[in-house]
């Protein structure tokens, strides 16, 4: 099936989003690539994070806030 063209106007973009919603238009399915790369995500970060450390991960968490919280 191939992708539905997206209106540019947002009164017909409003209505292909609800008759996807209802079931009216298929939704255009996802690449096998794609599906297997939201699976891996899906997995692999409960994964990590029952792999590591409290500790590691509070360091991994303070990176990331001071990365969040950095002046530019």
């Amino acid at each position: 099936m191939t992708k539905p063209k997206r209106p540019r106007d947002p009164n017909q973009l409003a209505k292909m989003m609800i008759d996807i919603a209802t079931g009216e238009i298929d939704q255009p399915e996802q690449s096998p690539t794609v599906q297997r790369a939201s699976k891996a995500g899906m997995v692999g970060g409960p994964a990590r994070a029952k792999a590591l450390t409290p500790a590691q991960r509070s360091e991994i968490a303070s990176i990331a806030a001071s990365a969040r919280w950095k002046q530019s």
